[in-house]
């Protein structure tokens, strides 16, 4: 797989990743386990999250109860947090030897984001209130925060068939390798690559930010009627006037509008890349897609996700003192699986921290991220990557640890 961009800043230039998919004609990528209800009983086979999630790149959101690092912070370093407005004052950093205090503040509690192949198994406590459990066998208590949340989790029983499953009725849902082939499952993946104003990307695409198989339907009409048309009939859509110029694989060409699918209500488009991260295209920058409905490939399989990491690496200061540790960034995330939000000219970039290098704060709005691959971006509108980052937390050893609020940070090296 490729990204090309033509992004016109000095660390933007032409991208290209060589991305090697699993092997062709395979299910593996396909999110696959086992659900049990409340009622004990169990049901095994390719999962469906709700209307969206299906692969085990797809995002699980939500909002995590607590923040356990507050207890790290002396009165001081709070004290600096709360000073929202004195941004630009330039605070020393120092060893932790005092009092401390266990802080519930909901500004601290931070959103929730891993991919699905991260997970070990999700338990429904309460409505709205979920354990999560990774593959390392850390858990991670969460609570609301999205749709994923209170969804129906749909699975094709390796039996019984499809079987669309009530979010009450489910107390467990344990994740497992996908076999090679699956005798039912979801649909293929939308692949190609999405033309922008801000460059060319390719991937796996997620169409109005919602569809993502070639057997979801792209809904329009025209002066003959309404259309509905699978995704796997369509060769190319192009963005013109106030609708779409459908091309379907046998060369038909139809104009549509009226329907989000293919006017200003569209949410956007994404595109997922494996070993990178994914990109959301507004419609306002969306110009093409071309679908590559020859591509045989289904993403990432489970056990090609490798346990949970701790970051670690160095904090560079301003003052040019080097701390290195285990690392809590934005004193929230603190492993390599979770994810680094940023934007550029309305693309929004979300990337997985174990393909994060080097993060520079560069001003009040803005950061310069280097990527394991090489790849450097300038990302910013998101708090990951603004003067709204509250600062990188240290673990020396298991004794001392030290507070780098963010105005202070050069920058951060992980290992």
């Amino acid at each position: 797989m490729k990204i090309v961009s033509v992004l016109a800043t000095l660390l933007f230039a032409t991208i290209l990743f060589g991305i090697e998919p699993i092997k062709a004609q395979s299910d593996e990528g396909m999110i696959y386990g086992k659900v049990t209800t409340i009622d004990n009983n169990t049901y095994q086979g390719a999962i469906r999250w709700g209307k969206e999630e299906v692969f085990w790149f797809d995002y699980f959101n939500s909002t995590k109860l607590s923040n356990e690092n507050l207890k790290y912070l002396s009165r001081r370093d709070k004290d600096v947090l709360d000073r929202g407005s004195n941004r630009g004052r330039r605070e020393s950093f120092w060893f932790f030897n005092v009092d401390v205090y266990n802080y519930t503040n909901n500004d601290y509690n931070h959103t929730f984001v891993c991919q699905f192949g991260e997970i070990k198994s999700i338990e429904i406590l309460r409505r709205e209130r979920v354990r999560l459990v990774l593959k390392n066998d850390n858990i991670v208590n969460l609570e609301g925060g999205s749709n994923d949340i209170g969804a129906k989790v749909n699975i094709y029983d390796e039996e019984l068939g499809k079987i669309a499953l009530n979010w009450s009725q489910i107390e467990k849902v344990e994740f497992f390798p996908t076999p090679e082939k699956l005798e039912y499952s979801f649909g293929k993946p939308i692949y190609g690559t999405v033309f922008s104003t801000e460059g060319e990307f390719t991937g796996y695409i997620q169409w109005d930010n919602d569809e993502r198989l070639t057997t979801g339907k792209l809904d329009g009409d025209n002066r003959d009627g309404d259309y509905s048309i699978e995704f796997g009939k369509i060769k190319s859509i192009e963005k013109t006037g106030r609708g779409c110029d459908v091309t379907l694989n046998s060369g038909r060409e139809i104009y549509l509008t009226g329907s989000n699918d293919v006017n200003s209500g569209n949410r956007g488009v994404i595109v997922n890349v494996p070993d990178f991260g994914r990109m959301e295209i507004e419609w306002d920058e969306f110009d093409k897609v071309v679908f590559d409905n020859n591509a045989k490939y289904f993403g990432v399989a489970y056990d090609e996700f490798p346990e949970p990491l701790p970051l670690a690496g160095t904090v560079t200061t301003i003052d040019d003192e080097s701390i290195s540790g285990m690392i809590v960034f934005d004193l929230d995330e603190a492993f390599d699986y979770e994810i680094l939000q940023g934007e550029y000219n309305d693309v929004e970039f979300s990337i997985p921290f174990r393909n994060i290098k080097k993060i520079i704060p560069k001003n009040y709005n803005y950061s310069k991220i280097e990527l394991r691959n090489g790849q450097k971006l300038l990302l910013g509108d998101s708090h990951d990557v603004t003067d709204s980052n509250q600062g990188a937390l240290i673990f020396i050893d298991n004794e001392n640890q030290v507070y780098v609020p963010w105005e202070n940070i050069e920058e951060i090296n992980f290992r």
